[in-house]
C-alpha cells in the first residue's frame, strides 16, 4: 500500500497548500505529489491545492511510489531489530557491516539487508537512514521508512531533538566529567582524517566517566558520551584530541592490541515519533567484546 498522511483542517477558510505545508510536507514532496502519481483528497475526493477547507474537512495525502536506488540491491539476512511500526525501524547494528554501501564494501551494509526485508515483508519503500554509525561501530541506528518521514527526522536532527549517546572504552584514566567543545574539520592531508582546527565546524560532546580501571597492565576508562553535534568522527577526533584516543582506532591514536576495531558503541536513541509526535526512547546493551574488557 503507498504511504498515507491523514490529518483534519483546523480552520475554516484555508487554502489546501498551506494546510498541507504546516504538516511539514517539503515542497518538494508536494511536487512528487503532484506529477509523481500522488493524490491529495478532501472527505475523499481529490482536490487542487487552491481548495478552501472549512473546519473540520479530512485531508488525505497519498504519496508517490518510490523508487529505490539502482545502485542499492536488495540482500537477505539476520537483521537485529529493536523496534518496528509504520514510520520507523531500528536496528541494533554488529560491528563490521557498513551503515550504507560504500565503494570499498558496496554489499553487505545494513541498508542492503533492509531492503531486502523491505521487499520480503511487502514494504513500498526505499530505504532512509537517519542516524549512520561507522563500519566498526556498534549499536542502535534509526531508519525511515518513507522520504516523507526522513524528512521530518532530519528537521529533528537539524533542531537537536534526536539525543545520541554512546558508551566507549578508551585509553588512559579519564580524570573528570567534561564537556568538549571543539571545532572539527577534515585534516589537509587526508579525505578521511579529520582533526581538531580552528577554522572546523562547531561540535560538542560530553563527556562522563563510568569505570576507570587497568586492564592488561594498561590503564583505560569506560566512558558515556553525548553527542550535541553530529560531526564526522566527532567522538574519536575530540577524545584524541584530549589525549585519550579509543581503543582499537588507529587512525586516531588508538592501538588494537586490546581490541582488533574502536570500542564504541551507540546505547541511547531519544526522538520525537514523527507521527504520533511523543518521545520515544531506544537502548542498547554493550556488545560481548567490549564487556568482556570493562567487567574483567
Amino acid at each position: 500500500m503507498p504511504f498515507k498522511l491523514q490529518f483534519q483542517a483546523m480552520e475554516d477558510g484555508q487554502l489546501l497548500r498551506e494546510a498541507i505545508l504546516k504538516q511539514d510536507i517539503s515542497s518538494r514532496a508536494l511536487t512528487a505529489i503532484k506529477f509523481r502519481g500522488g493524490k491529495i483528497l478532501v472527505n475523499g475526493e481529490e482536490q487542487n491545492v487552491r481548495h478552501i477547507l472549512s473546519k473540520g474537512d479530512e485531508i488525505t495525502i497519498i504519496f508517490p511510489e518510490e523508487q529505490a536506488s539502482e545502485h542499492l540491491k536488495p540482500e537477505y539476512g539476520e537483521l537485529n531489530i529493536v523496534y518496528e511500526d509504520d514510520a520507523l525501524l531500528i536496528i541494533d547494528k554488529p560491528p563490521f557491516i557498513n551503515t550504507i554501501p560504500s565503494r570499498e564494501h558496496p554489499t553487505g551494509s545494513i541498508a542492503n539487508f533492509v531492503y531486502g526485508y523491505f521487499l520480503e515483508q511487502g514494504i513500498d519503500s526505499t530505504v532512509h537512514v537517519v542516524t549512520r554509525i561507522d563500519r566498526y561501530t556498534t549499536g542502535l541506528v534509526c531508519i525511515a521508512k518513507h522520504r516523507h518521514i526522513h524528512h521530518l527526522m532530519s528537521m529533528q536532527l537539524q533542531k537537536g531533538q534526536i539525543i545520541k549517546e554512546y558508551e566507549a572504552i578508551v585509553h588512559g584514566h579519564v580524570s573528570k566529567d567534561l564537556s568538549i567543545i571543539l571545532p572539527i574539520g577534515r585534516k589537509d592531508s587526508s579525505i578521511i582524517e579529520r582533526e581538531v582546527r580552528e577554522d572546523g565546524q562547531y561540535a560538542h560532546t560530553d563527556v562522563k566517566v563510568l569505570k576507570r580501571f587497568i586492564y592488561q597492565n594498561e590503564p583505560l576508562s569506560h566512558v558515556r558520551l553525548r553527542l550535541h553535534t553530529g560531526r564526522t568522527h566527532q567522538i574519536r577526533v575530540h577524545m584524541s584530541h584530549i589525549g585519550h584516543p579509543l581503543v582499537g582506532d588507529e587512525l586516531y591514536g588508538g592501538s588494537k592490541h586490546i581490541l582488533n576495531r574502536q570500542a564504541l558503541h551507540c546505547v541511547y536513541l531519544e526522538m520525537i515519533h514523527p507521527l504520533l509526535k511523543k518521545k520515544i526512547i531506544f537502548s542498547s546493551e554493550l556488545v560481548e567484546s567490549m564487556k568482556k574488557i570493562i567487567h574483567n
